[in-house]
């Protein structure tokens, strides 16, 4: 079972004048599909105390998957894909890609999200948008691929084991 952490990057849902229901939508769905959703934070729009949070969940936590909701448009306060860049070693453009791509067929203004996903260490990365809806059909997007690519990353995958 991989252990996933939800970082939910949101101005008021930190001071508590929001209900994170996008976080919400996380947990449900990762524990619906047999992950262990081993931590949670809700953080305000700074960059900086994003990259420091991620980097504890990785390096500290290990945290096998790390999934950011919030902080991927256009507002003058959305940092969460810098802050992810700050941090990871190595980028996943794919994931983010078919997200996008996925999200398309549904509206048009996918194309306004700027999540980015990456690796750090051994744990994977990935920023979803901001509201429940598209948190749900990014989710169901990249779970095809996840647990295989999670599998890669800690080295226990039958493909591995052949190398």
């Amino acid at each position: 079972m991989f252990k996933v952490g939800i970082l939910t990057a949101s101005d008021k849902g930190y001071l508590g004048q929001r209900e994170d229901k996008s976080g919400k939508v996380i947990e449900e769905v990762m524990t619906n599909n047999g992950y262990d959703v081993a931590y949670y934070k809700i953080l305000p729009d700074e960059r900086e105390m994003i990259s420091k949070e991620l980097i504890k969940m990785c390096d500290i936590l290990k945290l096998d998957l790390i999934l950011t909701t919030g902080g991927t448009g256009f507002s003058p306060r959305d940092w969460t894909p810098e802050a992810t860049l700050d941090v990871i070693h190595r980028e996943t453009p794919g994931i983010s890609e078919a997200m996008r791509y996925y999200s398309l067929k549904i509206t048009p203004k996918a194309m306004l999200s700027r999540g980015v996903s990456g690796i750090r260490n051994n744990s994977l990365i990935i920023n979803l948008p901001g509201s429940p809806k598209a948190v749900r059909e990014n989710l169901e997007c990249i779970f095809p691929a996840l647990k295989h690519g999670l599998e890669i990353l800690k080295g226990i995958s039958s493909e591995c084991a052949r190398k």
